[in-house]
C-alpha cells in the first residue's frame, strides 16, 4: 500500500491555506497516488480499491490532510458553479493549530438555523471552523454537534445563524446511469466548481487508510461511484442529481487517466446526523468535542501524535513517551513535559502510546484522570487532572 510521511517543515514555516478534502483511490493491483503525502510508492494487491483519508493536523497539497498531484493524472472537467449549484453550500475553513497551518472544505446546509453536513475529515483536529455562505459571503465561526470518524460524517452548527438556504435530500432512488454533479470548493480556492458525470455504481467499496493514525484501515461500503471530475477540496459538498437534490457527500476520487469520484449516499449520511441529534452517543457516534489530555506522544525524534493523546506509533520504551505538551491543557497543569514517560492511566498500566489512546476511549471532557509517569530523571510523579476539550474534534 502507498505509504506517506507528513510535509512538517512546510507547515511550520507558513500558514498556508491548503485544500482538505478528497481521499483518493486506485483499483486493485495499481500504484495509488497517495493524497495529502509527500512521499509515494506502488500499492499491493487488495480486494478493493485504496483509499487514504486526508484528514489531519497540516492539511494541503505535499502534506498531511490535502492532496498532491504527481503526474500521469487527468486535469479535471469543471466550471463555476451555478447560482442553484451554489444554494446551501457552505466553503470550510479550519486553523489547524499544532502545525500552524489551515485547510479547506465543503459543507452542505440542513437547517436554516445553521446545522452542516460534512465530512469527518475535512474538521478532523481543527482548532476553529468558519464557514462562509456561498450565495451570501457571509461568515460564521462553527462547533462540532457531534461526529462518526468510522463513517467519515460530521455535523457542525453554526453561531449566529438563521434564515440559511438549505439543500434538498434527494426523495427517490439514484440509478445507475443517473446524471450527477460534484459541487465543491475544489483546491481550497474560496469558490465552488461544478463537475458533471454519471453514477457508475451504487455499490462500490474503498478501503481507508487514515495518515497517520493508529487504526489502520477501514473500510467504506456501498458508496456511490461516479465519473465526476471530483478533485481535494470537494469532500463534504454535495452530489447533485438532474432535480438538483443531494444524492451523496463527495469523499473521495480515484486517480490516474480517468478521474472517478466516490460519495457517501445521503440517506447514510443523515441516518448518521439523526443519531447526533438524539444525543445517545454510541461506539461510532460521539456527540460534541472529544476528550483532551494535550500531549504529544512521540515513537521516534518527531513522530507526534498530537492532542487526544492517540499515539501514531508505539513508544520503543515501556511507557508513552511525550514528544509535546500542549500549553493550558491537562497534561500541562499536570506538570508533564516534553521527554517524560506515561506509564499508567486510572490505574492501567501503560506500555506505549497506542494504549493512552485506547484509555481515553469514551472519555469525555471533564472526566478525571489519574496519570503516572516517568520525569527524565527516573522519578515518578502521579497527578490527577480533569480532561479538557478537543479543540474541535
Amino acid at each position: 500500500m502507498t505509504t506517506a510521511t507528513r510535509d512538517r517543515q512546510a507547515a511550520k514555516n507558513a500558514r498556508t491555506v491548503r485544500p482538505r478534502g478528497l481521499r483518493r483511490v486506485r483499483a486493485a493491483g495499481v500504484a495509488a497516488l497517495l493524497v495529502g503525502t509527500v512521499a509515494c510508492s506502488a500499492a499491493p494487491a487488495f480486494a478493493g480499491p485504496i483509499l487514504v483519508r486526508g484528514g489531519g493536523p497540516a492539511g494541503g497539497y505535499g502534506s498531511y490532510g490535502g492532496y498532491a498531484a504527481y503526474g500521469g493524472y487527468a486535469t479535471p472537467d469543471s466550471q463555476p458553479a451555478t447560482a442553484t449549484e451554489s444554494a446551501g453550500v457552505v466553503l470550510i475553513d479550519t486553523v489547524l493549530p499544532y502545525q500552524n497551518a489551515q485547510a479547506a472544505g465543503t459543507g452542505m446546509v440542513l437547517t436554516a438555523s445553521g446545522q452542516v453536513l460534512t465530512n469527518y475529515h475535512v474538521v478532523e483536529g481543527a482548532g476553529t471552523i468558519t464557514l462562509t455562505d456561498a450565495t451570501t459571503g457571509e461568515s460564521y465561526q462553527a462547533s462540532v454537534v457531534g461526529t462518526d470518524p468510522s463513517n467519515d460524517v460530521a455535523l457542525l452548527q453554526l453561531t449566529g445563524a438563521s434564515g440559511l438556504t438549505t439543500v434538498k435530500a434527494d426523495d427517490d432512488q439514484a440509478q445507475v446511469g443517473d446524471a450527477v454533479t460534484a459541487v465543491g470548493n475544489a483546491g481550497g480556492t474560496g469558490t465552488l466548481t461544478a463537475a458533471a458525470g454519471t453514477i457508475s455504481s451504487l455499490t462500490s467499496s474503498v478501503t481507508a487508510a487514515s495518515e497517520g493514525s493508529s487504526s489502520g484501515t477501514e473500510t467504506l461500503a456501498s458508496m456511490i461511484e461516479t465519473t465526476a471530475d471530483v478533485v481535494s477540496g470537494d469532500s463534504g459538498g454535495p452530489l447533485f442529481d438532474a432535480e438538483g437534490e443531494v444524492v451523496g457527500i463527495d469523499t473521495a476520487a480515484s486517480t490516474g487517466s480517468e478521474i472517478d469520484g466516490y460519495a457517501i449516499p445521503i440517506a447514510r449520511a443523515l441516518g448518521i446526523v439523526e443519531q447526533i441529534r438524539s444525543g445517545a452517543e454510541t461506539s461510532a457516534v460521539r456527540i460534541g468535542p472529544a476528550a483532551f489530555l494535550g500531549v504529544g506522544l512521540s515513537s521516534g525524534a518527531s513522530d507526534y501524535a498530537y492532542g487526544f493523546g492517540y499515539g501514531r506509533n508505539a513508544s520503543a520504551a515501556s511507557g508513552a513517551t511525550v514528544g509535546n505538551v500542549i500549553s493550558g491543557t491537562a497534561a500541562a497543569g499536570a506538570g508533564l513535559q516534553s521527554g517524560d514517560v506515561i506509564t499508567s492511566l486510572n490505574g492501567h498500566a501503560v506500555a506505549s502510546a497506542t494504549d493512552v489512546g485506547t484509555a481515553l476511549t469514551g472519555a469525555n471532557p471533564g472526566d478525571q484522570v489519574t496519570i503516572g509517569w516517568t520525569d527524565q530523571s527516573g522519578v515518578a510523579h502521579t497527578a490527577t487532572v480533569a480532561l479538557g476539550a478537543s479543540p474541535v474534534a
